[in-house]
């Protein structure tokens, strides 16, 4: 076995307060996060929602701590991860690659370049398998290894997901456990796992696992538990009009108070990092909320993080995929028959298609009249209507 590189992709996020424009403008430019008909429109998209939508993400940064400690979390994993495989006997390096902040896949990639790694594992932190997420830094991957013919000599492979790694399941049920036992009656508690959303559109249209792959989790999770507790699975962070997977988090906590539930541990099943979505949605919005609504004890399971029993599964994921028939991000790019964009085209007439459009341009519409308000400038102005 020649020099073995691993290789951690995940979302990333600003690390300072100026550095939340940049990246909502690398996030909202990528294809895979907001679909368009027509590629050209997806930069000026891009500058539009990052510049309309930074103090407001700036204000949520700021409620925890004035940037995202994602970076600093997923090195920490990382690390974890390369002393745990060197205990095992495996001299490998584990890398880290961000889609939309730093240190960029590409970054990650030029470094396992110079090291001259021979054979990669390609892992996401994502659970779950989505065209948004994994399927994203799969394609650039893809784009990375066409461009260079000596990135093409490493030998490579694929975790496309590990939803139902036993380790992982494991794991998760241990810090379920450590809330519920903080309760008088633990078992009456109501587990309730907040996965993040995609659109629609995504699963009905195009063929994404991830929703799929999100509801076995959540029963696979709760087996694992063995305990007799009610459980609820809804989506947070939906963006825009268009419709997204339902329940939504906030409707179904809502729900569950007007039921009489009282007692609730919430569980980030999409995540194994803290980060904004943690921090500050579930923490502070969503927290706020059910407290309004009447929950009166809301408890919330940390992510993941390095705990230990998590780390030697990710370093079983590594090992069980250096053994096996080598997984190529070709044949990934398959799973499911997911198509990745582009794969959409304009459709006229009352179709879901025609309907999902209207929302998009419906979004178009608002934000460019936002950004009129923000800035004082556009064509509004110019013909005297603002």
């Amino acid at each position: 076995m020649g020099r073995v590189g691993v290789l951690l992709l995940n979302l990333g996020g600003p690390d300072r307060l100026e550095d939340v424009r940049p990246f909502l403008f690398n996030l909202f430019s990528d294809p895979e996060i907001i679909r368009l008909p027509f590629p050209w429109l997806q930069k000026p998209l891009a500058w539009l929602i990052s510049t309309s939508r930074e103090k407001k993400s700036q204000e949520n940064y700021k409620q925890i701590g004035g940037g995202s400690p994602l970076r600093r979390i997923t090195n920490e994993q990382a690390q974890a991860l390369q002393a745990e495989l060197q205990q095992q006997g495996h001299d490998a390096t584990v890398y880290v690659g961000m889609r939309y902040w730093h240190p960029f896949t590409e970054e990650a990639v030029a470094q396992i370049k110079r090291d001259r790694v021979e054979q990669l594992v390609i892992l996401p932190l994502y659970p779950q398998f989505s065209i948004s997420t994994s399927g994203s830094s799969f394609r650039l991957l893809e784009q990375i290894l066409a461009n260079d013919p000596e990135l093409q000599t490493i030998e490579h492979t694929v975790i496309p997901s590990w939803y139902d790694s036993p380790g992982y399941l494991q794991a998760m049920a241990q810090l379920i456990t450590q809330e519920l036992d903080q309760f008088s009656n633990p078992d009456q508690v109501h587990v309730f796992f907040s996965a993040h959303g995609v659109p629609v559109s995504y699963v009905e249209e195009v063929g994404d696992p991830y929703q799929r792959e999100i509801e076995a989790c959540s029963e696979l999770i709760m087996k694992t538990l063995n305990r007799p507790n009610p459980h609820t699975l809804a989506y947070q962070s939906r963006v825009g009009p268009v419709e997204w997977l339902r329940p939504y988090t906030d409707d179904a906590l809502q729900d569950l108070a007007a039921q009489g539930v009282k007692d609730m541990v919430v569980v980030p099943i999409s995540f194994v990092s803290e980060h904004i979505e943690t921090l500050q949605e579930i923490d502070i919005e969503y927290r706020e909320l059910a407290e309004e609504s009447g929950i009166e004890n809301f408890h919330r399971v940390p992510a993941l993080d390095t705990h230990p029993v998590f780390i030697r599964d990710l370093a079983s994921l590594v090992t069980d995929a250096l053994a096996a028939p080598s997984r190529k991000l070709a044949d990934v790019m398959q799973i499911e028959n997911v198509k990745l964009y582009p794969q959409e085209r304009w459709a006229w007439g009352l179709t879901t298609s025609a309907e999902v459009w209207n929302g998009r341009l419906a979004m178009l519409g608002i934000i460019a009249v936002i950004v009129e308000l923000v800035t004082g400038r556009g064509l509004l102005h110019a013909i005297g209507l603002l």
